[in-house]
């Protein structure tokens, strides 16, 4: 399509149907994902909006021994209280006070996910493993992480969520489906170490990608939306 030709009806449902199906999904089936594909995404989401054309983005794509290896190693840090106490985020992405409505958001998901999967409150083993499974990018056989220049400040990071949301939905648009991760910051300096980062590459978050597996409870976990009306202000005169 020309970049000045106005969408066909069809054309903007296909791209309100890939954003509004994208939902974090954490089980995965191990149905392979061909590197084409994922390079074809990462193309398309290359053309993300970013300051003066800086593109700060930097993707690491994870696959077969590799992925084990990584996973495994964080995975074990997670499980292990001494390696767990040693690792540190090396950025807040939470605010250090909440207020409401976030905190009552994040609180409802977090309760609806465990409701679907019949975690109690006290339950804090149940609670552990399940939040471990990050760590194994839900069992999809594609893992991506991304890191950026420490010399990069705010408004590359406004930038990167551009990106990001661009890799997720050119995924949705192939059948797939992600995760985006922040849980993996606070094993920063292991994945350097793993990935061989340069000092001033900083990791900014991970991904799971794949085909989602149909079948398991947390799946069908769809996150509600604030209306229009409760975020926007329309000023007119």
């Amino acid at each position: 399509m020309s970049r000045f030709a106005t969408p066909t009806p069809e054309q903007t449902a296909a791209v309100d149907a890939a954003i509004k199906t994208r939902h974090s999904l954490r089980a995965f089936l191990p149905t392979p994902v061909p590197r084409q594909t994922v390079e074809d995404i990462l193309e398309v989401a290359s053309w993300a909006p970013s300051g003066t054309n800086t593109q700060p983005w930097q993707v690491h794509v994870l696959t077969g021994e590799a992925l084990k290896r990584v996973s495994g190693r964080i995975h074990a840090a997670y499980l292990d209280p001494a390696q767990n106490a040693a690792h540190k985020e090396e950025y807040p992405y939470y605010p250090n006070e909440w207020r409401s409505p976030y905190i009552d958001r994040r609180r409802k998901v977090g309760w609806d996910l465990y409701g679907l999967l019949g975690i109690a409150k006290t339950d804090k083993a149940r609670m552990q493993h399940q939040h471990g499974r990050n760590f194994t990018f839900f069992d999809a056989p594609v893992g991506l992480f991304f890191t950026i220049d420490r010399v990069m400040q705010q408004g590359s990071w406004l930038d990167y969520g551009m990106f990001l949301q661009n890799v997720m939905v050119a995924a949705r648009a192939r059948g797939l489906h992600t995760c985006p991760q922040a849980a993996f910051t606070q094993f920063h300096r292991l994945i350097a170490e793993e990935l061989q980062l340069a000092p001033e590459q900083m990791l900014v978050c991970g991904m799971s990608m794949g085909h989602a597996d149909p079948q398991a409870k947390e799946n069908s976990l769809v996150t509600e939306r604030a209306p229009v009306s409760e975020f926007t202000r329309f000023l007119e005169d």
